[in-house]
Order: structure tokens, then C-alpha cells, then sequence
């Protein structure tokens, strides 16, 4: 892979061939994550937002060091806001050799703080070992009853994710890659340049990151054969600050309006854009059943304002709001008819449709959606519904709208972005 190459990204096709599996939380996601790292035989590629020193996190940190002391190669992508307080103790736990640790856009410095760019973050949260298995979804490496800002929770936050299999695995595998090499460009790439102009011995950081994405001349395993696997077809769509800068909500909005009976959003942040917005609006127009499964406890009060302001207008066309009331909602899922799903990292919001990286499965088949449809319908029992409230429309909720609209928009400006929301 050439130097100016880290930021090629996979293209979000249909590809068919894989064995796709829905995880419910990081109860079910973290077993079967570390039981695949355990099987590793030359590589393992780990990215998450958060990585929390807990039950679940020392059960990742456990698998990854053994994975290492066995040989195999394990890289950890940590974003520098989410995993900041941990990091730390992060480079302690992990200290072993074969391991190493890489930081997109760390915060190390005062200055750090003052430029626009951190506002763009490592949300996405991606495994993937040995070019044959990948997970994909919303679930950082933290436990299913904790939160940061509220400790301990009654109950677990609604969360998912997949176990990939097949031809869809690689582009996972690259995606972590092209992240490594990102998260490591910049910050020691002229000693490195030199020390690998001087000598053909390995050398460390991202010069020997990148002679080592090549890969083995002669892989220890055979490429998989899709004809024996079911033919489920999988894409694998992220959103960057480059050349994909709309590929998840494109996704979301063409989908939308093929849809014919119903459309199901799962998402913790919603305050959607101006196209995104038409096309929600226009589908329940058709008579198509629309039904937003939103956060019930809200852990940032601008985030509940952001969606709340939103909610008469959607609820006088025809729109089913749900607010989800045992614990966090941290699930980002939806569903179109009977045979489209996607599974994965971002929100509906400016953060996540116009500056953070982010990662999302699609999956066209009828199996996955009846199932993850399923687990929809079952989180919706203990939901309240939301009825349209006629007070909504005085002085006060249009003050509350516009602080809302003004919030985003002075945010976006320091990111960079001036397009209009």
C-alpha cells in the first residue's frame, strides 16, 4: 500500500456469499469476539470509540495480550476523546509485544483542545481476524451495565451488532487498517521515512505498519469459497471526511423511498438533516407505517432537546415515536420492508452524517430481518409512546427549535463544514 493510499475505503457494495449474525449486546458480542480472537492465527484489527477498564474490557484486554504472546499480530485503534481517561491504563494492560496501540487524533496537548478538527471523531467500532471473521455494530468495549456518567445500571443499554463471515470480512479488515495507518501518519512519519530509507530492517510505527498491511506471500489459509455459504448479501458502508461523506445517509434515504409497508429506526441521537427529513416525511405521506425507537433516558439533555423539538411535526404526519424506557438506548438499526437491515455506528445526527467516522452493515436478506425485527418489536413493549401535544406549537417550543437549529449550526461552522444542515 503506498503512503498516499491510507485513506482508501471500502465502496459500500452488495456482496453476496456471507453468513451474517445479529449479537444482542455486548453479552453475546464480547464472547464471541474474544472467541475468534482466540482462534487467530496471524492477525487480529480491533477499532472502538471507548474502551472502559471493566468486566468486558478485561475480557477483550485478555484475549488480545494472549492472541499476541501466540504471535499473532494485534492492532488497537482508540479514538482520543472517548478513550482518553483510560488510555493510560490501556498502554499498561496491553503492554506485550506484537501489540500495538494507535490513537486517532489524541488530545495529549493543551492545544489539542483549540483545533476545529478534533470536533471529527473515531466513532466506528470494528474486529476483524484474520481476513475471515469481522464484527460490526454500536457496542464499544464496555459493559453492558455500566455507564460513564451513571455508573451502574439497573438494567443493560439496548445495543447491537453482527458477526460477518465470507467475502464481506476483508473490507472490514482493510477499513481497521486504513485506520491504523491514519491514526499513526503525522506524528512520526520523517524519523521513520529516514530509518527506512537507511536500513531494510523492520522498523517500528507507520512505516512498518504499512509494509505489514501487504500481508503474507503465501497465506496460511484458503480464500473462502462463497458458493458454500448461504447467500446472504452484505454491504459494508462507512462514512469519512473525504470521498464517502454521505454514504450511510444515502443509504438510509434510498432505501426509504423504495419502501412500501414499513420503515423502523432505532437510534439514541436523531436530529436528522433537511433530506433525510423529506424523504421520512414523504414515506409516511404514502401510507407507509414509520416507527422511531428513540431515547427514553436521555444522558446528554441537548441531545433529548435536539430529537424532542422534532416531535409534533413528525407525529401530525403520520410518524410513530417510542421512547425506550428500561435503560440507555444506544442501538443504531433499522429496517425497510422485509429484507433490507442495517446494523451499526451512527446516529442520525450532524456529528454522525457530516463529521465522524463511522461504519454500518447493510444486509439484504429476509432471515436477518424477521430477527432483528423481532428484537425491534420486543424492545417497543416497554416503550412509551408519544402523542402529538397541541402545546408544542407556542412561543416556547419554537424558542426551543431554534436553539436547537442555532446549536448545530454554530457547531458544524467550527468543524468546517458550511453546507446548510
Amino acid at each position: 500500500m503506498p503512503l498516499w493510499a491510507w485513506n482508501t475505503l471500502p465502496a459500500g457494495q452488495l456482496v453476496g456469499g456471507n453468513r451474517v449474525r445479529l449479537l444482542s449486546g455486548g453479552d453475546e458480542l464480547f464472547p464471541a469476539m474474544c472467541r475468534a480472537i482466540a482462534a487467530a492465527h496471524r492477525e487480529v484489527w480491533l477499532a472502538t470509540y471507548i474502551f472502559q477498564d471493566d468486566d468486558a474490557g478485561r475480557m477483550v484486554v485478555d484475549a488480545l495480550c494472549a492472541a499476541a504472546r501466540r504471535g499473532v499480530r494485534v492492532h488497537l485503534v482508540v479514538d482520543g476523546f472517548g478513550a482518553r481517561t483510560l488510555l493510560p491504563t490501556l498502554r499498561t494492560l496491553l503492554d506485550v509485544e506484537g501489540l500495538d496501540i494507535d490513537v486517532f487524533r489524541p488530545l495529549d496537548r493543551w492545544w489539542s483542545w483549540l483545533q476545529p478538527q478534533q470536533l471529527r471523531r473515531l466513532h466506528q467500532k470494528l474486529c476483524a481476524v484474520d481476513d475471515a471473521v469481522a464484527f460490526v455494530g454500536g457496542i464499544n468495549v464496555i459493559a453492558d451495565r455500566f455507564d460513564q456518567l451513571h455508573g451502574h445500571l439497573e438494567f443493560p443499554r439496548l445495543d447491537f451488532a453482527v458477526e460477518l463471515r465470507g467475502p464481506i470480512a476483508p473490507q472490514v479488515q482493510r477499513m481497521v487498517q486504513a485506520l491504523s495507518v491514519r491514526a499513526r501518519f503525522g506524528q512520526d512519519w520523517r524519523h521513520e521515512v529516514r530509518a527506512l530509507a537507511r536500513s531494510a530492517r523492520p522498523v517500528a510505527g507507520t512505516a512498518r505498519l504499512l509494509r505489514g498491511m501487504r500481508g503474507p506471500a503465501t497465506p496460511d489459509r484458503p480464500a473462502p469459497d462463497s458458493d458454500a455459504l448461504p447467500p446472504v448479501r452484505v454491504a459494508f458502508v462507512v462514512r469519512d471526511n473525504l470521498r464517502q461523506r454521505r454514504a450511510i445517509e444515502l443509504r438510509y434515504i434510498e432505501a426509504m423511498r423504495q419502501a412500501r409497508h414499513r420503515v423502523d429506526i432505532a437510534c439514541p441521537y436523531f436530529y436528522p438533516g433537511r433530506a433525510f427529513l423529506r424523504s421520512l416525511r414523504a414515506v409516511a405521506k404514502r401510507g407507509v407505517q414509520v416507527r422511531l425507537l428513540l431515547q427514553g433516558k436521555t444522558d446528554y439533555r441537548i441531545a433529548g432537546m435536539a430529537a424532542r423539538v422534532l416531535y409534533d411535526d413528525l407525529l401530525l404526519r403520520g410518524v410513530k415515536i417510542y421512547e425506550y424506557m428500561p435503560s440507555f438506548l444506544h442501538a443504531k438499526v433499522a429496517l425497510v420492508d422485509d429484507d433490507w437491515a442495517t446494523v451499526g455506528s451512527s446516529n442520525i445526527d450532524p456529528l454522525s452524517l457530516l463529521l465522524n467516522l463511522e461504519a454500518n452493515v447493510v444486509v439484504r436478506d429476509v432471515d436477518f430481518s424477521r430477527e432483528l425485527s423481532a428484537r425491534f418489536d420486543a424492545a417497543l413493549l416497554p416503550s412509551f409512546q408519544v402523542q402529538a401535544s397541541v402545546r408544542r406549537d407556542g412561543l416556547r417550543h419554537w424558542m426551543s427549535r431554534g436553539f436547537v437549529a442555532w446549536c448545530a449550526t454554530v457547531y458544524l461552522r467550527v468543524a468546517g463544514i458550511n453546507k446548510r444542515y
